[in-house]
């Protein structure tokens, strides 16, 4: 009897050793996995201020009076400023995103409200849908230039718009506009199903529902891809590179050709002299890329405090 006291004795103490050492091995697992965590995230904020800090750096010696309201000079000296490239790129945004924006909202909405339901009903609808869903993804992994070359084919020449605006803005859209879509994908699929559930139980129609509760819902996440798209238009040279045309003079319409800030700080880098305006360029492309993600975010906080209130 004493023995088997003893024995129960002996393994209980082993079970209470083995807890407490299976605890601190699972308390060490979880300390060391969150420090690789907040390690990988320090090498990314770091290696992000670097790179800004060194361009900041070497582009403030190329700031001069009148820097950010003079035309370039051209030539090989970089001689001039950049005011007319600024004017290219917020017209050449404004017009991508004019044009990507509906299409890839509307196509978003299709996809993630309408296509499910039709796609149960008719085999046809089903395949063509998987086909959309896999030229969605497709697109979003084609390389950026071969966007500018489908756009020189078919905008510049045959439809021949020529190196202009126009071109630019539809070769963009076409470059942005899956970015629009996935992200308008997730944005409805995160809104939960009882919500529009709820609206169609009191009444409303399915497109009410979507008009009235489903897309305020998910705008901030729209907006976050619409803004993505925005970034994206311009830090990108290949698309507008045979499409834009480069010219450094005002563009007066749509069909005026023209030279983006990032185009602009290319052709300073590989074809000048003058590599403090490049830098210096860069300090703007980088400071308007930084002021957008902040006012989206503002807007972003907002959107969700209404939808919330």
């Amino acid at each position: 009897m004493e023995n088997h006291i003893d024995l129960k004795t002996e393994s209980s103490a082993d079970l209470k050793v083995f807890r407490s050492n299976n605890l601190k091995l699972r308390r060490f697992t979880q300390n060391f996995a969150y420090s690789l965590v907040w390690l990988a995230g320090l090498i990314t904020v770091l290696s992000l201020l670097v790179v800004i800090g060194y361009v900041f750096m070497r582009g403030m010696r190329g700031f001069e009076p009148g820097f950010l309201t003079t035309p370039p000079a051209g030539g090989l000296s970089g001689e001039g400023g950049i005011s007319t490239t600024i004017v290219s790129t917020v017209y050449l945004v404004l017009m991508t995103i004019t044009i990507a924006t509906p299409l890839g909202i509307g196509a978003g909405i299709y996809l993630v409200e309408y296509a499910g339901e039709q796609s149960l009903g008719s085999k046809t609808v089903a395949a063509l849908v998987q086909v959309a869903h896999f030229g969605v993804e497709t697109l979003a992994g084609i390389p950026s230039i071969i966007f500018g070359l489908f756009g020189y084919a078919l905008f510049v020449t045959t439809l021949k718009f020529g190196f202009s605006l126009l071109s630019a803005s539809l070769a963009g859209a076409c470059l942005v506009l899956p970015t629009v879509i996935r992200t308008t994908e997730e944005a409805l699929l995160a809104i939960p199903t009882g919500l529009r559930e709820g609206s169609m139980a009191l009444g409303a129609t399915k497109w009410q529902t979507i008009k009235n509760v489903v897309l305020p819902t998910a705008a901030p996440g729209i907006i976050t891809g619409i803004i993505l798209s925005v970034g994206r238009i311009m830090s990108e040279t290949a698309v507008f590179f045979v499409t834009l045309g480069g010219s450094f003079n005002m563009p007066t319409s749509v069909f005026s050709s023209g030279r983006t800030m990032a185009l602009h700080l290319y052709y300073l880098a590989m074809d000048t002299r003058a590599f403090d305006k490049a830098m210096a360029t860069g300090v703007v492309l980088i400071s308007s890329i930084i002021v957008i993600n902040l006012l989206i975010n503002i807007v972003s906080r907002k959107l969700r405090v209404g939808v919330r209130d």
